[in-house]
């Protein structure tokens, strides 16, 4: 099933929307700016506390609590048991001996993709040529059919219910409670077997008039299931089972949470199986790190978007001729780029400078020895050539 629409925008329109650009890009770019210097921000800090924490914890034995621990950032491992069982109220569905328990609703329901193809057209309008496609697929979410073009011949019901997550409140290790969700977090997911009576729950809890059945691990909401109708249901759950846990965290009485550290982040990490402290820090410098870049990434992608929006006007200019426009949009993106590459890692400079002012003057000492040392070379390389030529001259 699809349907095609070609639209065409004139260039006057184009200029307007490369104007708006003039005022958008460099928006975007200053956005850039801030976010490239709180994540400097953000990982030093997160570095400063892990290795705040990696050098005072105290690792102590789960199965007694110490009064002289209060308030240490302390790190425990062992068996864990979940104080409870997580339960869904509303169908009825329960996992005894499990931390956690998750419903995944999904929804048969109409699916638009588009694909455009744009050309340009003499006098610096464009002609775009779009063609959506409608498909029905099984989803977690509902997809909102009020934005497809074909909104009236593809319509999508609401979901009656959605996914969700039940966790215990809290489980014990040894002597000490942690947080059930915490916990549960670090369970291994296996599927619920579900009981033939779970059907009345369902069918009582939706008040559909359509079948309820059960079949196995799953719940189907539907007059046919082997040829699903726009607006059927496909119900299952999850377990999340975990025998084995290690925590740092601040000890509270019998608790452990969050650790407060100088510079105020809080520190709380958590790892299935028997895990040293000393790993559990590795990995979260790990992963502060490479939360790091991701954003770094994510910041010099925005800030190129931006400064392509900010010159994109000058194409829209040169596209009275298309093929000139071509030249000065490919043009403009180079610009972009250098733009990018430039103001990017200056940023991170300054920030480098304002959060880790000893590194960076270190690396900024590093840099100017190591120019000194080969603008040294290239002169005194410069002045032997001449008296080399020289003193060959001399023999001759």
């Amino acid at each position: 099933m699809s349907f095609t629409e070609t639209t065409t925008t004139s260039w006057f329109s184009r200029l307007k929307n490369g104007l708006i650009g003039l005022v958008i890009g460099p928006l975007l770019v200053l956005g850039m700016i801030w976010l490239l210097s709180w994540n400097e921000g953000r990982s030093v800090q997160t570095y400063r506390a892990l290795a705040e924490g990696a050098g005072i914890v105290v690792s102590v034995d789960s199965g007694t609590i110490d009064p002289a621990n209060e308030g240490k950032l302390v790190h425990i491992s062992g068996s864990v048991k979940p104080d409870g069982t997580p339960e869904d109220p509303a169908l009825g569905v329960s996992a005894k001996g499990a931390a956690g328990l998750n419903r995944k609703v999904e929804m048969y329901q109409w699916v638009e993709d588009s694909k455009s193809e744009t050309q340009k057209t003499l006098g610096g309008g464009e002609e775009t040529i779009t063609t959506y496609t409608y498909k029905k697929e099984w989803r977690s979410r509902r997809v909102d059919s009020s934005d497809f073009k074909q909104a009236d011949q593809h319509q999508n019901p609401d979901m009656p219910i959605e996914g969700e997550h039940f966790t215990v409140a809290t489980a014990t290790l040894g002597a000490f409670t942690v947080d059930g969700r915490a916990v549960a977090d670090l369970g291994t997911d296996s599927p619920v077997t579900l009981s033939p009576d779970v059907a009345g729950q369902v069918t009582s809890a939706l008040g559909s008039d359509k079948p309820v059945k059960a079949d196995g691990t799953t719940i189907y909401v539907s007059q046919n299931r082997q040829s699903p109708a726009i607006g059927d249901l496909r119900i299952s759950f999850s377990r999340e089972d975990i025998s084995e846990a290690s925590f740092v965290g601040a000890q509270k009485r019998a608790t452990v949470a969050g650790y407060k550290s100088s510079n105020g982040r809080e520190l709380f990490l958590s790892a299935a199986g028997n895990v040293g402290a000393a790993e559990m820090f590795e990995a979260a410098q790990s992963e502060n790190t490479l939360i790091t870049w991701l954003i770094r990434f994510g910041g010099l992608l925005g800030m190129f978007i931006g400064f392509v929006i900010m010159l994109s006007i000058l194409g829209i200019i040169a596209d009275v001729i298309p093929f000139v426009g071509s030249i000065v949009g490919f043009g403009t993106s180079i610009i972009a780029g250098i733009l990018t590459l430039i103001l990017g890692p200056l940023v991170i400079a300054i920030a480098w400078i304002a959060y880790r002012p000893v590194l960076a003057i270190i690396v900024i000492a590093l840099g100017i020895l190591l120019a000194a040392a080969l603008i040294y070379l290239r002169r005194n390389k410069a002045v032997a050539a001449p008296t080399a030529s020289t003193a060959t001259f001399g023999r001759t």
